[in-house]
């Protein structure tokens, strides 16, 4: 028990929902931080996370989630997720090789241009590996969806994606290959569609929340293209940011550059004091309304028994995106600031001293307790590991709450913020007190 990696599973009945909680020893993590930062990334977030460990790069575009980077998405996805099912959507896995004869359907097969097309070496049939799934979600729900008492209906997935950028750039903000969650909804009706989008809307600012961009992250109104006067966009404020925003500031929202020539003005409240930003759009939702409906010919009969074509909507969340840009917008010069919300581990232990016996028993019996609390902890237990590379190794992950014992401080326990510069001495009782017995952030430990 006292090498390794255990699990522990914890049911927490008043969230309905479970929470996988794993403890590491650094000293068994196979994984390395790097002093320098990879040569052909330019982007601070593949920088990062690729120094401290948490992802490696197979090539543009696309990258390997490492055990603390997996980690990460997973929470991520788990927020998600949770918001998605409250919402009273169901779960679903569609698959990423696709007919070309759906892609031909829409008229996208060629109008794509970011489509990966390729020719099976057997059967010579085309296929493309999926950009995005309205051509695989409408014609599998006109299986389902024959009358208005089948309605509304939504469904989601996690799923990987495939777009052939022109040139892949922003580490893991711009991919060739991502996850994706996307939603979709069908509808009898524009009025039952409306409800659900604003449903929607509160679901994503609850996301963007609980991953810790709240106060930075932007509702945002775009182009609706062929579908509507606007989509909107949820746009995080970073100086990586590919779009500038026009903010007000009055009802945090915010116009994207390409429609300010349009609608200068704030549409909430009609405010003509705004002010551009850089920012990163981390989600997207659409009323795509009936084109892909009609394409498929997805119908429904209503109470009157005539045929009406169904309504749709689509709703999009990239993981690595918003990975990647939490990192853009929480970082300093010595490594990661994780949210609270989204972080591999709540804390991490670092023993100053590993060689020493009586400061080892101490850390190992503080391991042990913060397991036993069902907090989730990473332990920096390495011998061969010096001081000075310790420190800087904590500050590079980034983990909330660092824990260090050392010779200097005895049976106490050095603690500090990954956010502030200050720290303080604590017991191991006191060090337990910061967190609460349900695993839920106590009002001692503060949020990120």
């Amino acid at each position: 028990m006292s090498n390794g990696v255990i699990s522990l599973r914890v049911y927490f009945l008043s969230d309905m929902w479970y929470k996988k909680v794993t403890y590491m020893r650094q000293s068994h993590l196979f994984t390395k931080t790097r002093k320098e930062a990879p040569k052909d990334e330019e982007a601070k977030n593949a920088q990062l996370l690729i120094r401290a460990g948490y992802l490696d790069k197979l090539m543009a575009g696309v990258y390997t989630y490492l055990p603390l980077g997996l980690r990460v998405f997973k929470n991520i996805e788990t927020i998600i997720r949770e918001e998605m099912e409250a919402l009273g959507a169901q779960e679903i896995l569609m698959p990423s090789l696709q007919p070309k004869e759906n892609w031909q359907t829409t008229g996208r097969w060629e109008g794509l241009d970011n489509l990966f097309r390729f020719t099976s070496h057997y059967s010579k049939i085309d296929y493309a590996l999926g950009a995005t799934h309205e051509e695989i979600v409408t014609p599998l729900m006109s299986s389902f969806i024959f009358s208005y008492k089948d309605m509304p209906k939504a469904v989601f997935q996690f799923q990987n994606k495939f777009r052939d950028e022109k040139r892949a750039k922003s580490g893991i903000l711009r991919a060739r290959e991502f996850v994706m969650k996307d939603l979709y909804s069908f509808h009898t009706d524009e009025a039952d569609m409306d409800a659900y989008y604003l449903k929607v809307k509160e679901a994503y600012v609850r996301i963007f929340e609980r991953a810790g961009l709240g106060d930075i992250t932007y509702y945002t109104y775009a182009s609706g293209g062929t579908f509507s006067k606007y989509s909107h966009e949820f746009q995080t404020l970073t100086d990586a940011g590919e779009d500038i925003i026009h903010i007000c500031d009055k009802c945090h929202i915010a116009i994207n550059e390409e429609i300010i020539a349009d609608q200068p003005n704030c549409p909430e409240c009609g405010n003509t004091e705004l002010h551009a930003e850089k920012a990163v759009e981390v989600g997207n939702i659409f009323k795509l309304k009936t084109k892909y409906s009609t394409a498929f010919n997805l119908s429904y009969k209503d109470a009157e028994n005539v045929e009406q074509e169904v309504i749709m909507g689509c709703y999009g969340i990239g993981l690595g995106r918003l990975l990647g840009t939490i990192v853009e917008a929480y970082h300093d010069d010595n490594g990661i600031i994780w949210p609270e919300g989204v972080a591999p581990y709540r804390v991490h232990l670092v023993n100053l001293h590993a060689q020493n016996e009586e400061v080892s028993a101490l850390a190992d019996e503080v391991y042990a307790a913060l397991q036993g609390a069902g907090v989730a902890v990473l332990y920096d237990d390495r011998r061969e590991a010096g001081i000075g590379e310790k420190l800087k190794d904590s500050d590079l992950v980034g983990i909330p709450l660092r824990a260090i014992i050392s010779e200097k401080n005895g049976a106490q326990i050095e603690v500090k913020k990954r956010k502030e510069k200050d720290a303080h001495l604590v017991s191991k009782e006191q060090l337990l007190g910061l967190f609460t017995v349900d695993g839920q952030q106590s009002a001692v430990h503060g949020s990120q």
